[in-house]
């Protein structure tokens, strides 16, 4: 196909290296300051926060000291896939901290904090932020270029996958605190969507990592094109039930908050839904790269 085939040095480019080293030290500073200055209370956000910035702190760490000392053969993961993933969901990770940090612990409480409390909150947003510009640069230095042999991870419907999981464990997040889904049974039926989609994406992200793919009783392209389908089908469903029946009049006397984190998870979905889509459109025929 006359493909070329990247090849990965024992020492990465300096880019790389540099990207790798900016987000492990973002990182570091991110959930330092939240964690030993930010004064913050027991709160779902609060360890969604911690999760992503050490998430991404303790990956990136390994995969540095792996790329350093060559310890990519010896890890039993496909190096094809591996940084590109780690660096996807950090990057994601840190962009849903980002933004729910500071609607959470700053937004219309800065005058109720101590400067000390606020200088470390701020810190920890701005660090979040640089850390999440930083593993975008590494996802874009690492990505699949047409004609290259690449892994999955390192391609469109790949990070879509990220893409895809992220979201949903957002919507986790605010349809279980409080729970939101067992009112009506088409609710529930959403939140089986959410599940089971989330389930096999993350299966498929494991599987390559892995190196596991060659165990499906089929054709990885053929799975992934029937799987996406099915997906857009069920999320269509809950794009579709999710806001007809939270906002129907029986639940409308629910308070302003409860409605607000109703009218997240309903875009959410829709978002998802059309991560789906795209998906499908590109396992339909991954042609640009030779996936291995």
């Amino acid at each position: 196909q006359g493909s070329t085939r990247r090849t990965h040095s024992k020492h990465p480019p300096k880019a790389l290296l540099w990207a790798r080293v900016a987000a492990l030290l973002c990182t570091c500073t991110a959930f330092s300051a939240a964690a030993h200055g930010g004064s913050l209370p027991s709160h779902v956000i609060t360890d969604w926060c911690i999760f992503c910035w050490a998430f991404g702190f303790a990956f990136t760490l390994l995969v540095l000291l792996a790329e350093a000392f060559g310890f990519q053969a010896r890890v039993p993961v496909s190096w094809n896939n591996f940084p590109i993933t780690v660096a996807s969901y950090s990057a994601h990770l840190c962009l849903a901290a980002s933004i729910l940090f500071p609607l959470t612990f700053l937004r219309g409480q800065t005058n109720n904090m101590s400067s000390e409390v606020k200088g470390h909150r701020v810190a920890s947003t701005v660090f979040s932020c640089l850390a999440t510009l930083a593993y975008v640069l590494e996802v874009s230095l690492t990505k699949a270029r047409p004609g290259e042999v690449a892994g999955y991870m390192a391609t469109a419907p790949g990070l879509l996958k990220v893409c895809q999981t992220t979201v949903a464990c957002v919507i986790f997040i605010y349809v279980s605190s409080p729970v939101t889904y067992d009112s009506h049974p088409a609710l529930e039926w959403c939140m089986a969507v959410y599940c089971i989609c989330f389930i096999l994406s993350m299966a498929v992200v494991l599987m390559c990592v892995g190196g596991c793919t060659g165990y499906l009783p089929v054709p990885l392209p053929k799975f992934l094109s029937v799987y996406a389908l099915l997906a857009v089908a069920m999320y269509l469903t809950a794009t579709i039930l999710w806001p007809v029946f939270q906002f129907s009049k029986a639940n409308r006397n629910r308070n302003r908050n409860s409605r607000t984190d109703l009218i997240v998870v309903a875009v959410l979905t829709a978002v998802n839904f059309l991560l789906y889509l795209a998906d499908l459109a590109y396992s339909a025929r991954l042609v640009f790269v030779s996936v291995i």
